[in-house]
């Protein structure tokens, strides 16, 4: 990357809360260079290599991530994306696959962007910029979201055991869905779909893995693989 000149950005009164996901530590290190140097209204909080990383951070959820498409584990785009989304986090997949079906893909999932890895530093950087300030950068048309099959129960994963009607709501309210949504999804009323989050964030609190906000539900979720 090769310095240029910028024109000087007002920097609101709270940076942009930003972190950055991707498998390789060099691209991770310059765009975090990049974004220190020439964008004082962002503030890179996180640097992740691995998804793990990202959602066990502390400073997770963040304001933005950039996220590269492909990692080395078996999340999906989709479940990482709507896990993010879910947290409060919007999400700019950043990639070298840039093709039509992958774009799609990511956007019917809930990215707010979709860009090419060849695009430059500063680019990218106006780019995140005008996401954050609410404006519309792409458009698409939204598709039917196939739902995860569960059945049976799930094994005890780090000392929790969920029933699967237990999981399931975990994996709904994971991907983004309120509790009234969840209700509908499993068709069950509110109440019961409540109950049994509730359960699940009680089992986490007893395996001294505390569940109480929502972000930290997520987390667990990531951490037990209930987002694969």
């Amino acid at each position: 990357m090769t310095s240029i000149e910028h024109a000087p950005t007002p920097v609101p009164a709270s940076p942009y809360r930003l972190a950055l996901l991707d498998d390789h530590e060099l691209i991770v290190d310059g765009l975090a260079r990049w974004f220190t140097d020439f964008a004082a209204d962002f503030t890179v909080v996180i640097r992740a290599t691995s998804w793990m990383d990202l959602v066990r951070d502390p400073e997770f959820p963040v304001d933005l991530v950039l996220m590269d498409l492909q990692l080395g584990d078996t999340v999906s785009i989709e479940s990482r994306i709507r896990a993010c989304r879910a947290a409060g986090a919007k999400v700019i997949v950043v990639t070298a696959i840039d093709d039509e079906e992958s774009r799609r893909r990511s956007l019917v999932a809930g990215a707010v962007g979709f860009v090419s890895k060849t695009l430059p530093a500063d680019e990218l950087v106006d780019y995140a910029r005008r996401v954050m300030r609410g404006e519309r950068v792409q458009r698409h048309q939204p598709a039917p979201r196939a739902d995860s099959a569960i059945a049976g129960d799930p094994p005890d994963r780090h000392g929790v055991a969920l029933s699967a009607a237990e999981e399931k709501a975990l994996r709904y309210y994971a991907q983004g869905l309120s509790t009234v949504e969840v209700g509908r999804r499993m068709e069950v009323g509110y109440e019961t779909a409540k109950t049994y989050l509730r359960r699940v964030r009680e089992k986490y609190a007893k395996a001294g893995r505390p569940a109480s906000r929502k972000a930290e539900l997520i987390r667990r979720a990531a951490e037990d693989g209930y987002l694969e």
